[in-house]
């Protein structure tokens, strides 16, 4: 059976530069824009040319792309000719090949916001379009407010997009702009605008996410025969946010009825980094990843009953809806104090350790994970501590090097601006074979910004590791989180770490102590040495 073409519409570096907080440099919009063109969606909608400097400079020097670079704009304002219009001008200056424009399919928007009569709306739109395909650009209308509109007025709603259509427009995309409308409406009405006469493999959906349904409702607008989505990365936008293209793309090619009957530009080897694309927008705009997304979120395949783990072990189809190596993500069996025998060996495997079902040592491990909890770790949070924990329990921790001491200060001085700042310097010591090495760090970073203890430990632990110093030199800090896990003056503080490598692996480590350094120091150690069993297995 032939499949039909399913477009793939991004609009991260557009609206999703209108959410709180996110405002994108150029070069973060080219970054993103190349890493957008490798996944393999057809159209990249690069923002708004003349509304500011920074999608002015992208446009100025927007990178060469496979997939069809967009502008985006409004469509002309009543009383001024499309040829005058200088806000349709600057959008046609981009040089994009292709233009999305906006437009009012809602009386009481044209009426109330606009301030002018339907008719003048409507021959906007017209006019509009005739005047971006004259100069041979692909025209996609972003019907604004469609759905309110079409419930209060669906013949007016309906004659704009045909406005649109009839002037050219390659694509009607009908947006759900308030994110109030519920998938069974969309899909409802999405089938009725097919059979009024706008065809659907001209047809897009753009949903917002204000009741949580925007994917679904993506989906919804498919099946009713739409044949294009408009999405952001990681759900990004005003507001909730838009429809999540990380969400829908692998729903799109791995579930039914999407998959057998609908192909999109994404390969199965695009979609194999996904989790790395997820998580590379999220390292752009300094945001922790969330850990429950769907299929690309840490916890996505984290099996933490001993019930769901023993299956697991037998065959991972009883837990998990698709193979998580598809979209470039990883099973875990999380170790806690509910955790069982199957869990471990689970969890050991997965570290490439092969321990017999009954070695009595699986049951001390048990006993010593429980007794750390109970003191304050979480192992089901800090998967590449647990392994150490059951490395050494085991006898296969190797050793190294050692920490023969370390030091922490912190001064609060005037600096040469006599403005008081603080300044964190570390030593460390370290023991290699026969070898000392002391290593010195501060916190100070290159913008002159103070950026505390922990970081001036960090930095002086990985300064100079010896022999070993090339394999953690691409190993970073992404995400640093304390708690205090008691009370009063038996207070103490839980510090969980998370590393990323080059590789695009991420590991999470934890230590606990009264003093927030030496926990934090202990999850540093954790950290390093996971990674160099992972990378060098053995002592040089």
């Amino acid at each position: 059976m032939t499949r039909e073409r399913l477009y793939l519409f991004d609009t991260t570096l557009r609206d999703g530069q209108q959410t709180q907080g996110v405002q994108f440099s150029t070069a973060e919009k080219r970054q993103i824009a190349s890493a957008l063109d490798a996944l393999g969606v057809d159209y990249i909608e690069g923002g708004w040319p003349g509304a500011n400097p920074t999608d002015s400079e992208f446009f100025a020097n927007a990178p060469n792309t496979r997939a069809t670079m967009t502008a985006f704009g409004m469509t002309k304002r009543v009383g001024r000719s499309a040829e005058n219009d200088d806000v349709l001008a600057a959008v046609l200056d981009a040089g994009t090949p292709a233009v999305c424009l906006v437009g009012k399919t809602h009386e009481f928007h044209v009426t109330t916001a606009l301030g002018v009569s339907l008719e003048e709306n409507r021959q906007a739109i017209a006019a509009s379009f005739k005047h971006v395909t004259a100069k041979g650009r692909e025209a996609l209308f972003d019907a604004e407010h469609f759905f309110d509109g079409y419930r209060a007025n669906p013949d007016y709603a309906l004659s704009c997009l045909r406005a649109a259509l009839n002037a050219g427009a390659r694509w009607i995309v009908l947006c759900d702009t308030n994110g109030g409308t519920l998938p069974s409406e969309v899909g409802r009405v999405v089938a009725e605008v097919i059979a009024a006469g706008i065809p659907g493999d001209r047809l897009g959906i753009h949903c917002h996410d204000d009741t949580g349904n925007a994917v679904a409702n993506s989906l919804a607008a498919v099946e009713a025969g739409a044949r294009q989505i408009q999405g952001t990365l990681n759900g990004l936008g005003e507001r909730c946010g838009n429809a999540n293209l990380v969400t829908l793309i692998p729903t799109l090619l791995l579930k039914e009825p999407f998959a057998s009957q609908l192909e999109c530009g994404v390969s199965t080897e695009a979609l194999a980094g996904l989790v790395r694309l997820s998580r590379m927008l999220d390292d752009i705009l300094n945001r922790v990843p969330h850990r429950a997304a769907p299929y690309v979120g840490a916890s996505a395949f984290a099996h933490k009953a001993g019930l769901h783990a023993s299956a697991i072990l037998k065959n991972p189809s009883t837990y998990e809806h698709v193979p998580p190596e598809l979209i470039g993500n990883e099973r875990i069996i999380p170790m806690s104090n509910q955790a069982g025998q199957s869990n471990l060996r689970a969890r050991l495997i997965s570290a490439g350790i092969e321990v017999a079902a009954g070695d009595p040592r699986l049951g001390r491990i048990l006993e010593i994970i429980k007794e750390r909890e109970d003191q304050g770790y979480a192992y089901d949070s800090a998967q590449a501590s647990f392994e150490l924990v059951a490395r050494k329990e085991l006898g296969l921790l190797p050793e190294f090097f050692e920490v023969k001491r370390y030091r922490v200060t912190v001064e609060r001085r005037k600096n040469k601006y006599d403005r008081m700042v603080s300044l964190s310097e570390a030593v460390v010591v370290v023991k290699i074979g026969d070898q000392k090495m002391l290593s010195v760090s501060e916190s100070m970073d290159e913008t002159g910004t103070d950026r505390g203890p922990v970081n001036a430990l960090s930095k002086a632990l990985a300064k100079d590791l010896g022999p070993y110093q090339g394999v953690i030199d691409d190993l970073r800090l992404v995400d640093f989180k304390v708690r205090i896990t008691q009370g009063g003056t038996e207070a103490v503080t839980r510090v969980i770490i998370d590393s990323e490598d080059a590789q695009g692996r991420r590991w999470s480590t934890v230590g606990v102590s009264a003093n927030i350094v030496d926990a934090s120091f202990e999850a540093l150690l954790d950290a390093i040495n996971w990674k160099l069993i992972r990378d060098i297995g053995a002592p040089v």
